[in-house]
């Protein structure tokens, strides 16, 4: 597949997104501003919540019927080792539920939903309307 043609799908993709799966698009970019901004790198907290990962996916696989697909399945390991390792990271740092404890902190996640957002809608103004 030629590289414009790989951008297009990309682009395609997010023009097509669910509420959903947009929504899940957000919680990555939140976790992932929270591991930028709060970064550890002790093993203890990666190995753990690989550990998790492992014992809560095989669980939410075994709970899913049909066979899901490799995105999904994706996910089904991903959600436990995001959720174990944002929680040690976030230990004692004052946040309330998962928000920063100041505005300045919360600026990074929200940001970066936002940037998100705003990239779906050109991304579906931009696509949708020609593909009727």
């Amino acid at each position: 597949m030629p590289r414009t043609s790989a951008w297009k799908a990309d682009i395609n993709y997010f023009a097509r997104l669910p509420a959903g799966k947009i929504a899940l698009w957000c919680y990555l970019a939140w976790y992932l501003a929270t591991v930028a901004t709060h970064f550890d790198p002790s093993p203890a907290i990666w190995l753990s919540s690989l550990g998790i990962s492992a014992i809560i996916g095989i669980a939410l696989l075994l709970s899913v019927s049909g066979k899901p697909d490799r995105w999904q399945t994706l996910r089904l390991f991903m959600m436990p080792f995001c959720v174990s390792s944002f929680s040690s990271l976030i230990k004692g740092k004052g946040y309330v539920l998962v928000f920063p404890p100041t505005l300045r902190e919360n600026l990074l996640p929200v940001g970066c939903c936002v940037a998100f957002l705003l990239f779906v809608a050109i991304a579906k103004a931009c696509i949708l309307p020609k593909q009727s």
